[in-house]
């Protein structure tokens, strides 16, 4: 988020799961499912948490902090971000950012690995390397630690607190190089996906710049 935030100046959850048990297919209700299963199954079936949002990135090394805030789209693979004159859209391969102080898009290839924020990877798992730990909460919530010891894991802790009804209320993470990432939701939940939420609306006369082609 700090690389995001500097670049563009803007603000800037996954199968379902069979459990076997002696060898028979067992009915699991929704209760029995883990609450992380059941937030990657809502992102699978292709819907969207909507939400507003307050993200801060605190740098381990300087002891600078970076503050954004906004409004949200997290789909599977793709998410959306509204705030201060500025939208920022993408769709798993390609980031898209319109800036309405200077009207202006700017366009280039994304790299997941290089987005500290990326809150649809983090939903999701970030990766098969990471370890799950579910705990309830007092308020009925769900507490969900992912934690990796592969020291090329881009995060070695992600703790998800989700709410009574499921919808994610906080993430905080750690990266390998000890700084923290915490991003807290208010008012959010899961809605269907509009067919054009994640296209980047602009006007006709916005200055274009492609960054895609930059870099050979």
């Amino acid at each position: 988020m700090k690389k995001l935030a500097c670049k563009l100046l803007i603000l800037t959850v996954v199968t379902s799961v069979s459990l076997l048990f002696s060898g028979s297919l067992q009915t699991v209700t929704a209760q029995d499912t883990p609450a992380f299963d059941r937030l990657k199954t809502s992102f699978e079936e292709g819907r969207i948490f909507h939400s507003e949002f307050n993200h801060r990135y605190e740098d381990s090394f300087t002891g600078e902090t970076e503050q954004n805030e906004g409004i949200i789209w997290i789909g599977k693979e793709q998410y959306k971000i509204e705030g201060s004159n500025q939208v920022m859209v993408v769709d798993g391969e390609i980031s898209r950012v319109y800036d309405g102080s200077k009207n202006r898009i700017i366009v280039s290839d994304y790299i997941e690995e290089e987005d500290d924020f990326a809150p649809s990877r983090m939903l999701q798992g970030v990766d098969d390397s990471y370890s799950v730990q579910e705990s309830a909460l007092e308020n009925g919530g769900t507490e969900i630690v992912l934690s990796s010891s592969d020291p090329f894991s881009i995060f070695e802790r992600v703790t998800i607190l989700l709410d009574s009804e499921g919808n994610p209320t906080e993430i905080r993470a750690l990266d390998q190089a000890e700084n923290i990432l915490v991003t807290r939701f208010s008012g959010g939940s899961f809605t269907d996906a509009a067919e054009d939420l994640f296209t980047l609306e602009h006007p006709e006369d916005a200055e274009l710049i492609d960054l895609r082609y930059n870099t050979q």
